[in-house]
């Protein structure tokens, strides 16, 4: 049974349309991401997904009982407030000293307990945020543009990182991003959107889709390459033809 379902689902603003007519399901155990330009509604069908702000048409379903493990686009904290990393994980709910260290030894932060959330680099803050959300046990991990300020380097181990929590948690990801050039690398799936969806499939079908090209001003010659990426399953919910397997062209710099 799909973990999160959206049907003929629309999303106004005042008197604006900011997502129309979206069908949606996100599956166990699959990474799913979401690309598309400025404004073109990925924030907020996360927070429709989640239940934050309802649909004004259409209906979104999730699985009774789902465990949502949540990473927010930005997360400003006021430096004069101390607050450790420790305490951070113990918000809203207090949790174990032991289930602190594992979570941040499994993100690749160990021994940051007792660190000030405002002293922590870019790429320790964005993985503590990862740790907080893990420690939910999630069915799936929702993530709002996570690697936002990291530099190439950083993107690219935090992208290695999901893929690994995927396969020894078994957890569901859907994740919004921008990172054109290594996004593929990490998706079993990729959502195109633009007030709509322009296209979806596996990353070698939607990266040659005409709808996603035209949408980033891609040529005819590929502006980015995609990344070696098994699969041992199916994608059958795109328009375009699945002639291809599901495997990328090996990486380009």
């Amino acid at each position: 049974m799909s973990l999160i379902t959206a049907e003929n689902m629309s999303v106004r603003f005042g008197g604006d349309t900011v997502l129309r007519d979206v069908d949606f399901t996100i599956e166990p155990g699959e990474i799913v991401t979401v690309v598309g330009p400025n404004g073109s509604g990925k924030s907020t069908l996360l927070r429709a997904l989640l239940g934050v702000r309802p649909p004004s048409a259409g209906h979104v379903r999730r699985l009774p009982g789902l465990t949502i493990g949540y990473m927010p686009q930005r997360l400003t904290l006021d430096g004069r407030m101390p607050l450790t990393v420790r305490r951070f994980l113990s918000l809203p709910v207090r949790r174990a000293p032991r289930d602190v260290a594992g979570a941040l030894e499994r993100v690749g932060v160990p021994g940051v307990e007792e660190q000030q959330m405002d002293a922590l680099s870019g790429g320790q803050f964005q993985r503590v945020l990862l740790a907080r959300a893990l420690l939910a046990h999630p069915q799936i991990l929702i993530m709002d543009e996570p690697t936002q300020g990291l530099d190439q380097p950083g993107t690219a181990a935090f992208y290695r990182l999901i893929e690994e929590v995927r396969q020894e948690t078994g957890c569901a990801i859907l994740m919004v991003s921008h990172d054109l050039h290594v996004v593929m690398s990490a998706s079993d799936r990729v959502i195109c959107l633009n007030g709509h969806v322009c296209c979806q499939g596996t990353p070698t079908v939607v990266s040659n889709a005409p709808e996603y090209r035209a949408l980033f001003g891609l040529g005819t010659g590929g502006a980015f390459a995609l990344y070696q990426h098994a699969h041992d399953h199916a994608h059958d919910n795109c328009d375009h033809d699945h002639g291809e397997d599901h495997a990328g062209q090996g990486h380009a710099g």
